[in-house]
């Protein structure tokens, strides 16, 4: 089956960086958007940043100008570059990605299972 996972997380100070990374892995077709979300606790799920198999970015308001969103097709692997983060940020970050498996054939959503990213003050 196809399966997402994450890693990369962490706890940071303000102004620092993480580079957490997703793969998928299975029978897969094609992937086409990959992103990342994240959600706080009491909050609802919100999206970070997408990007499609292309290549084309897009991101959500307040990280624009901080965080990159990459990908590397051959790999099956979306990475999302966060720099000068603050507490703002934290959150767990989920990954996500619409992939045509070989055995359901039809587009889906799928989700990685979530990475802590807390930063200090």
């Amino acid at each position: 089956q196809i399966q997402l996972v994450e890693s990369g997380g962490g706890l940071v100070q303000a102004g620092g960086s993480l580079r957490p990374s997703c793969s998928a892995s299975g029978t897969i077709l094609s992937i086409n958007v990959m992103g990342w979300f994240r959600q706080a606790p009491g909050k609802p799920r919100e999206l970070v940043a997408a990007i499609t198999k292309e290549g084309i970015p897009n991101y959500a308001d307040s990280v624009k100008g901080r965080f990159t969103i990459s990908r590397d097709n051959a790999k099956n692997t979306v990475y999302l570059q966060m720099n000068s983060l603050n507490p703002e940020d934290t959150a767990v970050y989920y990954c996500n990605a619409d992939i045509i498996s070989k055995r359901v054939g039809v587009l889906r959503d799928y989700w990685a299972q979530g990475t802590q990213v807390t930063v200090s003050s």
